[in-house]
């Protein structure tokens, strides 16, 4: 099998490691791939967000199979563009990938499909003198902490929770349109499911970090930290996701004439009342990819066609290494406001890092920073604390002048300190 990898960061320089390992793929070709990625594929220039150009490269490398790593592609229908030259494409038609681009789609879907989440109110124009009013009683009505959403696509960044209403009419004002939600109470979880449209795989649920600093601290970001598997995650709680989120969701993509097939990202607040859907994407997020993926041992490029050409149903049931893994990202100086680029990295040689926002300089071929989330380490054992132990001994070694981490990635579920809240009578609605 010959498998085009579309995308350069974290999250797919896991996919690529992943993808490398199946004995099933010959041949990994990345596009536009990173240094990392370079290691295990070869890489190839592309515009990833132009159709007609991804396609006309995947043609020409006689892929058997294209992998698409970050959102923006998919929305702009590039998996369309690929499946029109006949390629099985694993990822969601531009349309189906909505449910990422747009917040207002996704909870739209949601209301009709009853899928149990937040209330929310969606506003257009909010920087007007009606929008900001409307923003400013949605505010009044759901109470702090505010939580304010970009309606389209913003990097991870787009999202605003906090107990300053001024900052979150502030963010609503800088955007085209919002969506104002109630806070959602509880630990998150992120749940990836493998879906051909029809039949869906859950993968083992994980848990990420969006603040910048220890204690959940500071603005948020792309994500600086993940573990997997949760031991504090009540039993049942992914059959009753699927059974409650998953499936209803599915066939109201269906029915709309838009069917999801891909990687349909559930993002978890675990409450009082239940599971309560936070938000969907339409790919791997990053960088839970790194720790589930590291703890998968089926293969993955086997898994990916199968949703890819709607044969998901014969596919055997997923296999999973025993133990734990934990990652932990390395940024650079100013993330997430303005990182600084262009700093040489040493130690980045290990197995176990992976590279997200890194170059090759063309003077030297020296490493490079070229980004935010620069590099992140990714530590497995037998438990999360020999994980989060090799997980920091890989980050230790890494040399990128001003770079910071997070020190508290996975400490309270290592130490048995984090649980989920206990189950209340449901609410009246959802």
């Amino acid at each position: 099998m010959r498998v085009l990898l579309l995308g350069g960061g974290g999250r797919e320089h896991a996919l690529a490691l992943g993808l490398a390992a199946d004995p099933a793929v010959d041949q990994l070709i990345a596009a536009p791939g990173n240094p990392g990625i370079a290691e295990v594929a070869q890489l190839r220039p592309v515009r990833a967000t132009d159709p007609e150009s991804v396609a006309a490269l995947a043609v020409e490398v006689r892929a058997d199979l294209v992998v698409v790593g970050p959102e923006a592609p998919l929305v702009a229908g590039v998996a369309d563009a690929v499946r029109a030259k006949g390629i099985p494409c694993f990822g969601p038609s531009g349309a189906a990938a909505r449910i990422e681009g747009s917040k207002a789609f996704a909870k739209d879907v949601m209301a009709v499909a009853g899928v149990p989440t937040g209330r929310s109110r969606t506003v257009d124009n909010p920087g007007s003198g009606v929008g900001s009013a409307l923003v400013a009683q949605a505010l009044d009505e759901f109470g702090p902490p505010y939580v304010v959403k970009d309606d389209g696509l913003a990097a991870g960044k787009g999202v605003v929770v906090t107990g300053d209403r001024s900052a979150a009419l502030e963010h609503a004002a800088g955007c085209g349109r919002v969506v104002v939600e109630e806070y959602l109470a509880g630990p998150e979880v992120s749940l990836f499911v493998v879906t051909d449209g029809e039949t869906a795989l859950p993968l083992l649920p994980a848990q990420d970090f969006k603040r910048v600093g220890d204690g959940d601290t500071g603005p948020n970001t792309g994500g600086m930290g993940a573990y997997a598997p949760l031991p504090w995650l009540p039993p049942g709680t992914v059959d009753e996701v699927m059974a409650t989120v998953v499936g209803p969701t599915l066939a109201e993509m269906r029915r709309r004439g838009t069917p999801f097939g891909g990687l349909l990202y559930v993002g978890l607040a675990i409450t009082g009342h239940g599971p309560r859907v936070i938000e969907f994407n339409a790919r791997f997020g990053d960088p839970e990819t790194q720790v589930v993926l590291a703890l998968l041992e089926t293969p993955l490029a086997g898994l990916l066609h199968a949703a890819a050409t709607g044969t998901l149903a014969g596919h055997p049931p997923l296999r999973w290494r025993t133990g734990a893994a934990v990652t932990v990202v390395v940024a650079s100086a100013g993330y997430p406001g303005t990182p600084r680029t262009g700093d040489v990295i040493t130690g980045a040689e290990r197995a176990g890092v992976v590279h997200a926002g890194t170059a090759r300089r063309s003077s030297d071929g020296a490493l490079v920073s070229a980004g935010g989330r620069v590099l992140s380490g990714t530590g497995v054992g037998a438990d999360l604390a020999t994980a989060r132990a090799a997980a920091y001994e890989l980050v230790d070694a890494i040399d990128l002048p001003g770079a910071h981490h997070r020190t508290d990635i996975a400490a309270l579920a290592a130490a048995g300190r984090l649980a989920a809240p206990d189950r209340q009578n449901p609410p009246t609605t959802a």
